[in-house]
């Protein structure tokens, strides 16, 4: 029997839950064989309907909110479409990231219907800094030590994959990144630091209640196999906590910082 879900904040109207990385949301067409989403968990759980409100990808693990109620779904479906919820990622990646930058790359979508370059370029902006890095005495690529960043994520559009290609587009891509890393860093890390998987965590939203228009912040730590590696590498003090918090209307869910923009590339 699966384990039950961690439930980050539940009301008559709304849940988020940490979603556990590989699984999926929904069914799809493109989820043909799978037995287990996060949407028939959550609604045996709970014993009651659920709605999704928004996406994670399948790899990607941390917060998710669910309506309870095609009213309250279609109010947060709207607040995600018009960009009104502030979300935060922490990525582990190669290299030392930079320490602030606004990525500006337009993405084509990726959905396997016809070839991406036939695809439409859509606008794509991700706010990233670097909280801290790391350099192992290890020869993983052609170096004789390797180096690696923690990066928080701030995408301001909502593209399929866009944090994962825009930082393997600047040259950081995440660990665990079987499309858009590196092989060997994730060989690395999935056989000596027991890390196998996408390196990547939701691990903040930050909305309007639909109920209330109380905007609520909520916090979701990082799972297990990302909690380890930053205990590891030193990096235990960037760990978040669950917990839900409310905002005043003029205050930001976290602190900004200036981010100097990256001249925009041809879209991907």
């Amino acid at each position: 029997m699966a384990d039950e879900l961690r439930i980050l904040y539940r009301d008559d109207h709304l849940v988020v839950v940490h979603k556990p990385a590989g699984l999926l949301v929904h069914r799809s067409a493109m989820a043909r064989g799978e037995r287990e989403f996060l949407l028939q968990r959550l609604r045996d759980q709970l014993g009651q309907r659920v709605y999704p409100a928004h996406r994670l990808d399948r790899p990607t693990s941390g917060a998710m909110v669910f309506a309870l109620s095609p009213e309250i779904a279609t109010h947060l479906g709207r607040a995600f479409a018009e960009r009104e919820v502030a979300k935060r990622y922490l990525a582990v990646v190669r290299g030392i990231g930079p320490e602030a930058e606004r990525l500006d790359y337009a993405l084509r979508e990726e959905d396997g219907r016809r070839p991406k370059a036939e695809m439409p370029a859509q606008e794509a902006v991700t706010e990233i800094r670097r909280l801290d890095s790391v350099e192992l005495p290890v020869c993983v690529d052609r170096y004789p030590q390797s180096r690696y960043s923690l990066m928080e994520a701030f995408p301001l559009t909502g593209r399929r994959h866009q944090i994962r290609r825009h930082l393997s587009r600047r040259g950081y891509p995440i660990i665990g990144d079987a499309r858009h890393g590196k092989g060997n860093h994730n060989r690395f890390f999935a056989e000596h630091l027991e890390a196998p998987r996408l390196l990547l965590a939701a691990v903040g939203l930050a909305f309007d209640h639909p109920a209330t228009d109380q905007r609520l912040r909520i916090e979701c730590a990082p799972d297990g196999v990302m909690s380890a590696l930053f205990e590891r590498f030193g990096w235990a003090g960037h760990l978040p906590k669950d917990g839900v918090g409310s905002l005043s209307p003029d205050q930001a869910a976290w602190p900004a910082f200036e981010a100097p923009p990256t001249a925009p590339l041809t879209a991907l």
